[in-house]
């Protein structure tokens, strides 16, 4: 068989086309691209969870009033006003630390210890109270109970002002504070949270929690702060210390200039922590990237006031 002569030309022609071919891949179909290989876009979702707000309203001579109707409150977040989502004018049980200062002179002393047994006063079986005292240390004395015989019992054997005397207040209100919002912040399920401070708002300089963390514990947890104030806390009531917390958490305080004064405060203030308007709203309009948001709440009623706290910390994200 006769072969067919390759010159040196057609040779490098031949090369050349080979070296090409394997050099370009040949082009694949193309497939559809699944939903699961599609290339994801991150989304920023940001879950507005709804506020709720307890308000008291009281008359000019201080009696609280009860026959509010929902159309009559408006509520704002940041100044801007919002849709009132929910509304109650029901009574509802509570969760209480009763909270006593036991570092204040002999005669505010033995006031708030004739006192004690008309604490439990107001509360019914649906409440649940713990007890604590507190000077430089808080320390509970009972847990939460709803049994009030048992509430009493402690209260009766309750010593105060046995520690040692000084001469400087060494008292750490905030921190106390601070522990009982602590109590307070898992117990209660629906019950709305209370403590109820009995002191003379003398503070020591050295605590361990300022009022602004003290402050954002207590309205991270919904926890209202009514006070007693006894002693020199009469002296100064708008910038006391006592007012300072009260007034930012929506709850309340009263002055006691004596014993009796005290007893009725108690009643009073269980009253007022219970039967309370229940205001809910989901916020709209504001900037959710701030931790702090600022609440009033406005009566179209004239001559009334509205005791409500001065706003609420965002919970922290999980």
């Amino acid at each position: 068989m006769a072969r067919i002569p390759i010159t040196i030309p057609q040779l490098l022609l031949a090369l050349s086309i080979a070296l090409l071919t394997c050099a370009v891949p040949m082009p694949t179909p193309a497939r559809p691209q699944s939903a699961a290989q599609e290339p994801s876009q991150a989304k920023i979702r940001s879950a507005v969870e709804p506020v709720v707000v307890p308000v008291t309203v009281k008359g000019p001579s201080g009696a609280l009033v009860d026959d509010i109707r929902r159309e009559e409150f408006r509520v704002f977040e940041d100044d801007v006003e919002q849709h009132i989502s929910s509304f109650s004018a029901e009574a509802s049980p509570l969760s209480v630390v009763l909270l006593i200062d036991d570092d204040m002179p002999t005669k505010a002393i033995e006031a708030v210890q004739k006192s004690l047994v008309a604490m439990a006063g107001g509360f019914s079986e649906s409440d649940q109270v713990a007890l604590a005292r507190f000077d430089a240390v808080y320390t509970p004395v009972l847990d939460f109970t709803a049994d009030n015989d048992q509430l009493i019992t402690e209260l009766k054997g309750l010593q105060l002002g046995l520690g040692p005397a000084r001469g400087v207040p060494t008292k750490r209100v905030d921190d106390a504070i601070h522990a009982a919002a602590d109590v307070l912040r898992n117990a209660g399920g629906e019950r709305r949270k209370v403590v109820l401070l009995v002191s003379d708002g003398v503070n020591a300089k050295n605590n361990t929690y300022s009022y602004d963390e003290t402050l954002k514990s207590l309205l991270s947890s919904d926890i209202s702060v009514y006070a007693a104030g006894v002693d020199v806390a009469l002296l100064n009531r708008n910038k006391n210390l006592l007012t300072r917390y009260t007034h930012a958490t929506g709850g309340d305080v009263y002055f006691a200039a004596r014993d009796a004064a005290l007893s009725d405060f108690y009643t009073q203030v269980v009253e007022q922590a219970r039967y309370r308007y229940t205001i809910g709203y989901l916020p709209t309009g504001t900037d959710r990237a701030k931790n702090y948001h600022s609440i009033e709440v406005r009566v179209r009623r004239p001559g009334l006031t509205v005791v409500t706290r001065d706003g609420y910390y965002l919970a922290p994200t999980q």
